[in-house]
């Protein structure tokens, strides 16, 4: 059996490998205002308690789900998943009716040189192939971005080779990293500008520039 991996943590690998390695093999963790802005928009979508209907649809929020096939060894809480009543769809939570699933995940900002970010419709796949295991269907997947308040359907049906291969490479690297306790190198092209584990991974030192600075940095190593 495979070891179990998070979906978010899909995201954080694809962001930045090294990031990631921090994350989930040194155990450390700094948050800045991108990531309070993400963690309060969050809390405000995943409530378990609450469901409710939005133009026809019923909305579940913060829906566990999870695929433990040996490809993909995965489990993970969706922002929310819209259900629309549909013949040739299929029943849920034990209700008589059928439904068209439809998942749809909420980011903060938008790219700017792009429709979505590649590292957000791979975890929002991940979420996919988890809620199509459980529910034996072929779901939607949206990314809902907060400041343009857009949706983008995410191009799953018409790439799914592409996504499925692309997902389970990067599992098994994952998985190889985890086991070798291998934080990944940090990439030439990674952007850290706005990194929340920028001061962890990249920390300013203090240079001497002259002989009393070098001086007084050896007495600081020494005490």
């Amino acid at each position: 059996m495979v070891s179990e991996i998070s979906i978010r943590s899909i995201q954080h690998y694809l962001y930045c490998p090294h990031r990631w390695g921090l994350l989930e093999i040194d155990k450390a963790w700094a948050e800045n205002a991108f990531v309070t802005k993400a963690n309060l928009m969050h809390e405000r979508v995943h409530d378990s308690d609450r469901s409710y209907t939005l133009r026809g649809k019923t909305v579940f929020t913060s829906v566990s789900v999870y695929n433990d096939g040996d490809d993909y060894g995965l489990y993970g809480v969706t922002d929310c998943i819209e259900a629309a009543e549909a013949e040739n769809g299929v029943s849920i939570f034990g209700s008589s009716k059928k439904y068209k699933l439809c998942i749809v995940e909420y980011k903060p900002t938008k790219p700017e040189s792009a429709e979505f970010n590649e590292d957000d419709s791979m975890q929002v796949f991940a979420q996919k192939i988890c809620v199509d295991n459980i529910f034996n269907t072929d779901c939607m997947a949206q990314i809902y971005y907060a400041d343009v308040k857009r949706r983008i359907t995410l191009p799953f049906n018409d790439n799914f080779d592409y996504y499925n291969s692309k997902l389970k490479s990067t599992l098994a690297e994952m998985r190889h990293n985890i086991v070798c306790g291998i934080i990944p190198p940090i990439k030439k092209s990674q952007n850290c500008s706005g990194c929340s584990m920028k001061e962890v991974c990249l920390p300013k030192v203090k240079t001497p520039q002259s002989v009393k600075d070098f001086i007084e940095l050896e007495m600081e190593g020494t005490q």
